[in-house]
């Protein structure tokens, strides 16, 4: 129905300034010829038959429109002009030239339906995107062009559109929206379909902050990535689409029962890797999973070599990005790593989940971070800080006790100042006498740390009383309580922020004079530590 086409005029413009010098006159000759040509057609819905041509384009003075009836010279009108004329009923082929100032001309075609009868057989795909789009086509039978309403104002002007072009549109806010689309002919009856759509504010995946060497990439903008068969097998049962969200590619697979992604021709070494991941973004899963094939070396499925494993995510959260790190220990049934050539995703309810897919990675655990932790935002009136570059730290009489089991190193991650214990049991760091700590006016404990093999760590905060002697356990004015976070995250920094509420031996916090941290597994832990403070 569309057709570009590029002509050249075959003529001479001269243009006469005025004056005589050579330098006077303007060079014509280096600029391009119009281009993305396009022309709406609306008409009347009174049976005239009288519609209104709308021409667009770019680099270009003017328009010569062709109607395609028996009308014998065609017209011309300036860019941003429009012209009313007058059909019979029929189907008619209008060509429109776009002229350029040096008279070069670019041609397009567009075929016109005018009809005084309703249209017929109105076929629309209403495609919601990320980041809040939605995008809008339509096909009928006898319709001149289309209307849409997208359901967000409701005295919304409509957007006007002809059959073959695609109408994107950008919500102000995430919601349920419904969009109306309306098909005209020449006559008063019309055609129209309604959908309701829901819309989220979805943005980029995280960004991965692993080294690239410690990384074998599948798809991640963030990483070189390793050749992928397909992303989608001929036996899957989904739909995939490749797309941008804020200029990050991103994998959207919808209608998801299962499906094969495959390295066979480029079968994947994991054998030195520890953990996958992989970066999901779903409004309506309840379940993913995620199965690892190992062909072996025959290379070839069903050869006797194959190991296999499936992992079963329950009730992954809904409209945000969760990023799923998963110990390659946790594959049992995957005992052979040398040659991954299937991964496999598979998602409830099956046959129609939607989920969008970035950052496939498999990578091995850094014993040490590479970002710094995430620098406090709280103001400094609110803040009693022992240890961080952001406040004004109170002083501290020792990092580690005499009596501590472990090693500390003082140094940088990006620039920013760490402690880092190391083959850690327990460390004590005390602030005694005139440094001891008056907490009564703040509310929270806070400390970030980053652990690589630390399964279990300990706070413990003790009050030695106005005499700033310790008593023992129990003993004197000694107040103490120490807090137990099991299984925290590893291989990223993991921000604590303790209500001291929760400490709840600490009946008074007047006179803190020890903080101690321990980990498990006990006298092989490594943990790196910063930003300790009190806050209200």
């Amino acid at each position: 129905m569309k057709n570009l086409k590029y002509i050249v005029s075959l003529f001479f413009l001269a243009i006469l300034i005025g004056c005589t010098g050579d330098d006077d006159v303007t060079n014509l000759d280096g600029i391009e010829a119009p281009k993305n040509i396009s022309a709406l057609f609306t008409i009347k819905q009174d049976n005239s038959g009288k519609v209104t041509i709308r021409p667009n384009g770019e680099g270009l003075t003017s328009y010569e429109i062709h109607f395609g009836d028996s009308t014998p010279e065609p017209v011309t009108i300036g860019a941003g002009q429009t012209y009313e004329h007058t059909y019979a009923e029929g189907v008619y082929t209008v060509k429109i030239y776009g002229i350029g100032i040096n008279g070069a001309k670019t041609e397009f075609t567009q075929q016109l339906t005018v009809s005084f009868l309703q249209p017929t057989g109105l076929d629309v795909t209403i495609t919601p995107g990320a980041s809040r789009s939605v995008t809008v086509k339509a096909e009928a039978q006898l319709e001149t062009f289309f209307q849409v309403y997208f359901g967000e104002d409701p005295n919304q002007t409509p957007v006007e559109f002809m059959e073959g072009e695609t109408v994107t549109h950008t919500y102000a806010q995430s919601g349920t929206y419904e969009v109306k689309v309306v098909a005209l002919s020449g006559g008063a009856a019309t055609a129209e379909y309604t959908e309701t759509i829901t819309v989220f504010d979805l943005g980029p995946a995280p960004d991965p902050t692993l080294l690239g060497e410690d990384v074998i990439s599948l798809f991640s903008g963030a990483y070189n990535n390793v050749p992928v068969d397909t992303w989608k097998t001929d036996w899957s049962s989904a739909t995939l689409e490749d797309l941008e969200i804020s200029g990050n590619a991103t994998k959207k697979y919808s209608n998801l029962n299962f499906v094969g992604i495959e390295t066979v021709s480029s079968m994947i070494d994991a054998t030195q890797m520890t953990h996958f991941h992989t970066d999901i973004w779903s409004d309506n899963l309840t379940e993913f999973k995620i199965k690892l094939v190992d062909f072996g070396p025959n290379a070839a499925y069903g050869g006797g070599d194959d190991k296999e494993h499936e992992i079963v995510i329950s009730n992954p959260a809904q409209e945000q990005w969760v990023s799923i790190d998963l110990p390659l220990s946790a594959f049992t049934g995957l005992t052979t790593r040398g040659h991954i050539a299937q991964l496999i995703y598979a998602g409830s309810p099956s046959g129609t989940a939607s989920v969008y897919i970035d950052n496939v990675y498999f990578y091995k655990q850094s014993a040490t971070p590479t970002v710094a932790a995430p620098t406090p935002t709280l103001p400094a009136s609110q803040v009693i800080s022992m240890f961080s570059n952001a406040y004004t730290n109170v002083a501290v009489d020792t990092w580690k006790t005499s009596w501590s089991s472990a090693a500390l190193e003082d140094l940088q991650i990006a620039g920013n100042d760490v402690k880092k214990y190391t083959t850690l049991n327990f460390v004590g760091i005390e602030a005694t006498g005139a440094n001891m700590i008056d907490a009564t006016a703040m509310t929270h404990f806070h400390t970030d740390i980053w652990t690589a093999n630390a399964t279990t760590f300990k706070i413990k905060l003790v009050d030695l009383g106005p005499n700033g002697v310790y008593d023992g356990v129990g003993a004197g004015d000694d107040k103490e309580h120490e807090i137990v976070i099991t299984s925290p995250a590893q291989n990223t920094w993991l921000s604590l922020d303790i209500p001291l509420s929760d400490f709840t031996n600490l009946t008074t916090r007047g006179h803190i004079s020890q903080l101690i941290y321990a980990a498990v597994p006990a006298g092989s832990a490594t943990v790196y530590v910063d930003n300790v403070y009190f806050h209200n």
